[in-house]
């Protein structure tokens, strides 16, 4: 046993694989297996049919089994990490891990291969049979030079993409950056000086990409352990190296560093000094990611170049060079559209698509990932992080579009727009609801008032909103405080997006006028009124919306959904014969449930609940399902019986009466509600099916629901949506992100749409 002192991270990482289920993988079917019928359609004698068909069509193997969506991780454990060769099973915890964030980032399936081999031949001929198994072929930590050759052969013997990312994973995201860096220090990729120390795998990678995006090659100088290589050297040489030997009479590390633009390292800790460093160009880009500790770290360079961007291979540092972002990505893209391999143009089109998402506005989700830290393009935020949901959506198209165009892709993406909604439905699973809505809204697109249009989230929310073509964000506020926001946090122009300072509008007086009318006779006078409108931007937003001056409204940032609702309450009705509820949607587990009524009447009637039954199975139905509708109870058919069950029976009744267009029943429990198979036990029930529109019998139960299988089931929740207005308005929550706005103006300006 080792007695070697373990430090935090060691010991509770071996805990983790240790704990439960060892290991960090394992195999779930994707398809029922619960009677003898389902047995006989996977395996025998149904599974002859797919079999047949793939023999008659090799083709279809990519619809009847898993290999469009599998990819094997394959390491001889010969480069394990910044270890050495610990050997295949030693690594065979890092290969797990591989497998892992591959199905974690981009939903692919992945098997890790240990191959107990450190012959070039031997490991070739083990994996070039493997291609009728996987879709592509992710080799990871093996040494080089034998990585080169390996690779090399296997592109040239396989038909699927062979990607060895130790290489081609850290090129990408470094190229990603230095396109950031060379934005923010005003220079072009073709004219910078580069010196790149470490003529690995990672670093002959890193020269070959930067020079296929443009860098002159006499300009690009390799350094490694003996130091340059220049033209003319014959020690330590060998045809990767010489393929790089430029003509310079630098012989060090320092005399190749002096004047140069950038710095590339992926040798040694302290491999350069501060001295080398302060002898570097104005603004020198320093790239330090040797594993686990940089070539010389941000503080040290610091201490000479305060104008320096600086990026590591650690996640402690800003400008993490983390593969993560690449190869889940990559991979995606290039299954998706069945790639023969994967060539420089789609490695380009990543790297730029990554640079290019390091310029945008980041989600709030991000920031809660990292402790709160508001990143924001800029010397220490040039590549995007690992835990951005946006970046399935970028990546993979872009990759699959290069390998399109440069005619390597078997099964071309006819509609891109459509294919970036599936890879966002991938890992949201509110995306695909939200999608629809979407599409209906961009082809019509609504006017929306943010009413707290000072505050930070809802300033980001309207410009997610504009960029992504939802209709015209209206801000309410002040113009010079929204501007400054805007200039500070780095959101480009006001193109697109009105502003209303209340207290200088022209149309304050007639909105004074119309809301002195509705209140005139509550107590409230002329001068109140005018009052309420200047100073309160719900009542103003919300009069923008009732006059006709915008088509839709979203607030709730700065108070309570309770006083939100009182403020407006002032200015619009409800609907004439409808009732004012709140609806929550909550996906979870595959599936969506709808919950009402999560905020306003803490116990309904039975007339009431059959209103708020009504109105959800409208707002449902606008919302592209079909309702069915179940009136929740402790009791289930008079089982047992209590005096609190009538209520929910008496609205069953009443809707009777009503004879509406959608299924309904009650008074019942939850578990019967949502369980075909408990439903089956009481075979006069009225529903086909799990109901999805749940009923509660009081604001307790509904919003206590609801909370808690948020957070206890990880479900996605959407709401409450207020349902029942004569003008849409919704009203987001305290704690509300940005998307969450963004997400709630949608559902206003559908909405709004749909009236």
């Amino acid at each position: 046993m080792d007695d070697t002192p373990k430090t935090n991270v060691e010991h509770d990482s071996l805990l983790m694989h240790a704990s439960g289920r060892p290991g960090k993988i394992e195999i779930v079917p994707t398809k029922p297996l619960t009677t003898q019928r389902d047995l006989s359609l996977a395996y025998s004698p149904g599974v002859a049919a797919p079999c047949k068909e793939i023999a008659r069509d090799p083709s279809l193997a990519y619809d009847y089994t898993a290999k469009g969506n599998l990819v094997a991780v394959i390491s001889n454990g010969t480069a394990v990490l910044g270890l050495g060769d610990l050997g295949a099973l030693a690594g065979k915890p890092v290969m797990e891990g591989k497998a892992v964030l591959f199905k974690k980032f981009a939903d692919v399936d992945a098997i890790d291969l240990e191959v107990d081999t450190k012959e070039v031949d031997q490991f070739v001929n083990a994996v070039r049979y493997l291609g009728p198994s996987f879709g592509g072929i992710n080799l990871e930590d093996i040494k080089a030079p034998e990585c080169f050759i390996i690779e090399q052969q296997l592109r040239e013997l396989m038909d699927i993409p062979v990607f060895h990312d130790d290489q081609h994973g850290t090129a990408i995201i470094a190229a990603a950056g230095l396109i950031n860096a060379c934005e923010l220090t005003g220079r072009n990729v073709r004219d910078i000086k580069v010196v790149v120390n470490g003529a690995g795998a990672a670093g002959i990678a890193c020269l070959e990409l930067i020079k296929a995006m443009g860098c002159r090659h006499e300009n690009v100088i390799l350094c490694d352990t003996k130091g340059v290589i220049y033209k003319g050297r014959e020690s330590g040489m060998n045809q990767w190296k010489s393929a790089h030997a430029v003509p310079t009479e630098a012989r060090t590390l320092a005399e190749a560093l002096e004047g140069a633009d950038m710095f590339l390292g992926l040798s040694v800790k302290g491999a350069v000094t501060p001295e080398m460093v302060a002898a570097m160009a104005p603004q020198p880009i320093i790239f330090a990611m040797a594993n686990p500790d940089p070539e010389i770290t941000p503080e040290e360079v610091r201490t000479v170049r305060k104008d320096a961007i600086v990026a590591t291979g650690r996640s402690d540092y800003p400008n993490q060079i983390n593969n993560v972002l690449g190869f889940p990505y990559i991979f995606r893209g290039a299954l998706d559209v069945r790639a023969r391999t994967i060539n420089e143009e789609m490695k380009v089109a990543a790297a730029k698509a990554i640079a290019a998402l390091a310029r945008e506005d980041v989600p709030d989700e991000v920031a809660a990932a990292y402790s709160g830290r508001r990143l924001r393009f800029g010397p220490e935020y040039i590549i995007p992080v690992p835990f951005d949901p946006r970046l399935i959506a970028t990546i993979p198209p872009a990759v699959a579009k290069a390998a399109m165009e440069s005619g390597v892709a078997q099964k071309p993406i006819i509609d891109m727009a459509a294919y970036r909604h599936e890879l966002s439905e991938r890992l949201d699973p509110m995306a695909a609801t939200m999608n629809a809505i979407a599409s209906e809204v961009i082809g019509n697109p609504q006017r929306v008032v943010f009413a707290e249009g000072e505050e930070e989230k809802a300033i980001r929310a309207a410009v997610a909103f504009r960029n992504a073509g939802y209709g015209h964000p209206v801000l309410v506020g002040r113009e010079d405080r929204i501007e400054d926001t805007m200039k500070a946090m780095g959101l480009g122009s006001l193109d697109g997006i009105e502003i209303h300072n209340a207290a200088k509008s022209s149309h304050t007086k007639e909105y004074t006028d119309f809301l002195y009318k509705r209140l005139q006779r509550e107590g409230y006078l002329y001068r109140d009124c005018q009052r309420l409108v200047n100073q309160d931007r719900n009542v103003f937003g919300a009069c923008l919306v009732a006059m006709g001056d915008a088509d839709s409204m979203v607030t709730g940032l700065t108070r309570t959904h309770a006083v939100v609702v009182k403020e407006i309450a002032k200015v619009i009705d409800t609907r004439p014969n409808e009732l004012m509820f709140g609806l929550t949607m909550l996906i979870t587990r595959g599936r969506t449930v709808f919950i009402c009524d999560t905020t306003i009447h803490e116990t309904p009637t039975a007339e009431q609940l059959a209103d708020i039954a009504t109105g959800a199975a409208n707002k449902v139905r606008q919302m592209g399902h079909e309702p069915r509708v179940a009136f929740l109870s402790y009791s289930t058919f008079g089982s047992p019986q209590g005096g609190e069950t009538t209520r929910a029976r008496e609205a069953k009744e009443i809707l009777d009466r009503r004879s509406v267009d959608f299924e309904y029943d009650g008074e019942m429990g939850a578990n019967v509600a949502l369980d075909a198979e408990l439903q089956k036990v009481y075979p006069f029930t009225r529903l086909s099916g799990p109901a999805n529109v749940l009923v509660m019998p009081g604001l307790h139960s509904a919003n206590i629901s609801y909370k808690l299988l948020h957070k206890l089931g990880g479900g996605t929740v959407i709401g409450p949506m207020l349902i029942g207005l004569a003008a849409p308005v919704q009203i987001v929550h305290l704690d509300a992100n940005v998307s969450d706005v963004v997400n709630m103006a949608l559902i206003a300006a559908h909405d709004a749409l749909k009236r």
